[in-house]
């Protein structure tokens, strides 16, 4: 790839997506040069507004940066790109603390920083605001800014497709509400567009997160890493909407049970309820099975009504609404898909293998989280990269080293689907478990369907079956247990609970 410079001493700059990645993206690159925000729903709908858990930072005396990093990597399953998790964890208290300027009010105790344990930390770093409402309030604050920027807002703007030529990117195509195509030229794109955890049936994300962003650019031919890799939040409600649980619930005390009441996930992992993400929601999947699929029980009852209320206000709210009242009885539970660790390929300053096309947050594949993200990180790491990407805007675009990208054939398939037999295809073969005979059976269904284009739903369904077939492909041909990637015709015989019973000794967790 040659060097490419950008013309000009201001730079149109499309950012596509309005979580905490696009509107940090947006509001850094609006000091210098001419922003656009393309988003699909309203200006503030977006994964990072439904986030409970928090964002982790050492900010603390009692902690530090090389215990951050290592808590990650060792999260991770070995997969991490160190390099890229120490810019994460080196820069995150200043992206932290640049939020508390513009007004977002992190919980505070006697006046200090308040801080959560989450699971799989050595340290208690987590912060939350409003107790479980973290990413409502970021979103909040970001969303004010932004306007009070005056920065060019295209909201209920579809991103239909990305424009290349042989120099690199130039422009991204969108679909009004009314279906009126139009093309926003661009001397650099920075994609903020999210996940696709519309891929599953049980999932935390809302409706937008249909993978647009991956997808339109795997059709120019961007690199994408890690696909295979979704990360199954062990505890949402199992009730439609699957309403997320925040592990802080569990980092607090509250416990797994199963039907027949008792704990289970002490005879599975030395951290119990606060073991990696991957291992509680495959024991709880386990317990699932052995109980013909009925749900598990979360119990938080201990911490009584008056905690409960106070530290997690909307779970309160959301468990009464419908019907239940968890500070008197167990809640049902179920794994769900929450956080795509793989993605569009990027540098350590959010750049492509394609020149002009930036990707940050979910939407992107920076290394830090490896096979598993840490708790906590998700919204650090956007953080962290939406800003070192705006950086870099205008500088001369490196050579890429990167292999080819990850593509499959056109799809030739005859026969019509709907979301939601995709959906339950994935969540019956590319869940929380896998193996070779339903990844290729799985394989085999997504090469008989045909995608459509006729309305925006239908684009995005097309864009999750690209997606789908590529999460196939990588988890057939990755041919281990790793992380969130649990194939059982590949168990892991090697894993060391060492730094895990190191935390629980450091933290006083029960084992």
């Amino acid at each position: 790839m040659s060097e490419r410079q950008f013309s000009g001493p201001r730079l149109a700059v499309v950012v596509v997506g309005s979580g905490i990645a696009g509107l940090t993206a947006a509001l850094d690159a609006s000091e210098r040069h001419d922003v656009t925000i393309v988003t699909k729903a309203e200006l503030a709908e977006s994964n990072t507004r439904y986030a409970q858990g928090g964002i982790a930072a050492a900010m603390f005396p009692d902690d530090s940066i090389a215990s951050h990093v290592e808590d990650t990597i060792a999260a991770g399953a070995g997969l991490n790109d160190r390099e890229a998790v120490e810019v994460l964890c080196a820069e995150g208290p200043d992206r932290v603390r640049e939020l508390i300027r513009l007004g977002v009010e992190f919980d505070r105790s006697n006046g200090e920083l308040a801080r959560g344990l989450e699971a799989a930390h050595s340290s208690a770093r987590v912060l939350h605001a409003g107790g479980d409402a973290t990413g409502a309030a970021v979103e909040a604050a970001l969303v004010a800014a932004v306007r009070a920027a005056g920065i060019r807002i295209l909201d209920h703007r579809f991103m239909a497709e990305l424009e290349r030529d042989d120099d690199g990117i130039t422009g991204v195509v969108v679909i009004d509400a009314s279906g009126v195509r139009s093309t926003l030229a661009a001397d650099a794109v920075i994609l903020a567009s999210g996940g696709a955890g519309q891929l599953y049936s049980h999932t935390t994300n809302p409706s937008v997160a249909t993978g647009d962003g991956v997808a339109a650019a795997l059709r120019i031919g961007a690199v994408v890493a890690d696909v295979e890799f979704y990360q199954f939040h062990p505890t949402s409600l199992a009730l439609p909407g699957n309403f997320l649980v925040s592990e802080a619930v569990r980092g607090e005390g509250a416990v797994l049970r199963g039907s027949d009441g008792r704990r289970f996930m002490e005879a599975v992992h030395p951290l119990a309820e606060l073991a990696p993400r991957d291992i509680v929601a495959r024991g709880i999947a386990a317990q699932m099975d052995l109980q013909g699929g009925a749900p598990v029980w979360l119990d938080a009852t201990a911490l009584g009504a008056e905690f409960l209320g106070q530290r997690f206000p909307s779970i309160t709210r959301a468990c009464l609404d419908l019907g239940l009242d968890w500070a008197a009885e167990p809640i049902p539970v179920t794994p769900a898909a929450h956080y795509w660790m793989g993605g569009i390929r990027t540098d350590l300053w959010g750049r492509t293998s394609i020149a002009g096309l930036f990707a940050v947050g979910e939407v992107a594949c920076t290394g830090v989280h490896g096979a598993n993200r840490l708790a906590s990180n998700s919204l650090l790491e956007s953080l962290v990269f939406a800003a070192r990407s705006v950086r870099v805007l205008g500088e001369p675009w490196p050579e890429s080293d990167e292999t080819a990208p990850l593509a499959l054939e056109p799809s030739t398939g005859e026969i019509a689907f709907t979301r939601d037999e995709l959906q339950e295809l994935l969540w019956r073969h590319v869940g929380v478990s896998r193996d070779a005979d339903g990844l290729t059976e799985a394989a085999e269904t997504l090469a008989t369907w045909r995608p459509r284009d006729a309305t925006v739903a239908d684009r995005e369904d097309a864009n999750l079956l690209e997606l789908a077939r590529i999460v196939v492909a990588a988890a057939l041909a990755r041919e281990e247990s790793r992380g969130a990637h649990y194939r059982t015709d590949f168990p892991s015989d090697s894993d060391s609970f060492a730094h895990h019973i190191a935390i629980a000794e450091k933290v006083a967790v029960p084992c």
